[in-house]
């Protein structure tokens, strides 16, 4: 028998990153946290002590949060390097960011991002400088977003991608978490219904892993609504609301809840309170990715500004309907990343559109 003679085989290209699933995504990220923020912290009762149930923004003046900050960082970070993106140049933009610059009035905002700020000030690199008393909180979940749009369709390169940035300042479940909603968004971003979107999440983490359990849990409770998720994954009498597998299987079980619907999904994960920011932020961004930009109220979607800088002095001005644009052309000229590619590449330019990505002000710094 004569042998046959096979062309090597070449990788799929990357598919085409939609543009109004990208702004979906960061736009929903930011409505989210605007709208959860009032209820962070508080019990359901509570929230409905004060306001009944929160179908809108109840706050004057509605704006993002730490989650929206550090997800444009982030996302502005991945613009610059791509599939490039290394620990050694996550750590370098937080402190040419962040950490070696006057803070803002919420001095680095949760007490993850506080954590890494004091490691990198003493010149601790990553991952030591993740080496914190809440390396578990979501405090990368609450940035995953943006690597999730980069790489659609492709949910475990978000997941490697948003664990390099997370290594700078998350450990253990606190990086699960991050690789969960990344991989959750990257699944979205291409079309995945509600279902395939949870199995991408729990593909990228452990099985036996705190944040699989909840994620398990909080979907398969789904279906009898907001109370029966809180309940299956709430962990009740902790003082701290930021906890990685909890804030994140309660995004998803809202977003499952909801059936991905981007209305719903977010209202439920703000009236179940906890981290009701974060949680809403990331159910934001997984019902942005899937329904696209129309799916955001256009009531909620105009409040929605450049960020203030309130807890990053450096992003203020800052718009997500621009980083997803940035996000957008950055992963449509990048190389395929080296793992998945045929031959070594070189690090993939920065585009065009991409030149004020991460600078200061008027002035530019170099990829």
């Amino acid at each position: 028998m004569g042998s046959t003679i096979r062309a090597p085989r070449t990788p799929a290209p990357a598919p085409a990153v939609s543009r109004d699933r990208a702004r979906g995504a960061l736009l929903g990220l930011a409505v989210g946290d605007a709208l959860g923020a009032p209820a962070e912290n508080l019990r359901p009762s509570e929230i409905r002590a004060r306001w009944g149930r929160i179908t809108g923004y109840v706050a004057d003046r509605p704006a993002g949060t730490d989650d929206t900050e550090y997800a444009i960082f982030s996302g502005l970070l991945l613009a610059r390097h791509g599939h490039a993106l290394t620990p050694a140049r996550a750590e370098a933009a937080w402190h040419e960011f962040i950490a070696d610059r006057a803070e803002g009035p919420f001095r680095g905002a949760g007490f993850s991002e506080r954590g890494t700020l004091e490691n990198l000030r003493r010149g601790l690199a990553a991952p030591v400088s993740a080496q914190h008393r809440h390396a578990w909180s979501d405090g990368l979940a609450m940035r995953a977003a943006p690597f999730g749009v980069f790489a659609a369709g492709r949910p475990a390169e978000a997941a490697r991608l948003v664990a390099i940035d997370g290594s700078v300042s998350h450990a253990g479940e606190g990086i699960h978490g991050g690789r969960a909603v990344a991989a959750g968004v990257a699944a979205a971003m291409a079309g995945a219904a509600p279902v395939a979107v949870v199995a991408a999440a729990l593909a990228v983490v452990p099985d036996d892993s705190w944040t699989a359990r909840s994620l398990r849990r909080a979907t398969a409770a789904a279906h009898r609504g907001e109370r029966a998720v809180r309940s299956a994954v709430v962990v009740g009498g902790y003082p701290w609301s930021d906890l990685a597998p909890e804030a994140v299987a309660l995004a998803f079980g809202a977003y499952a809840a909801a059936d991905g619907d981007f209305r719903e999904a977010v209202i439920t994960a703000v009236n179940m309170g906890r981290d009701a920011d974060t949680t809403a932020a990331v159910a934001g961004a997984l019902a942005g990715a899937t329904q696209g930009l129309s799916a955001v109220p256009e009531e909620w979607a105009t409040a929605i500004g450049p960020v203030r800088g309130s807890c990053l002095p450096a992003m203020a001005g800052r718009h997500v309907l621009d980083v997803a644009d940035l996000l957008v052309t950055a992963s449509d000229s990048a190389a395929l990343p080296r793992h998945e590619a045929p031959a070594r590449h070189a690090a993939p330019p920065v585009p065009d559109r991409a030149a004020y990505v991460l600078t200061a002000g008027d002035e530019e710094t170099q990829p």
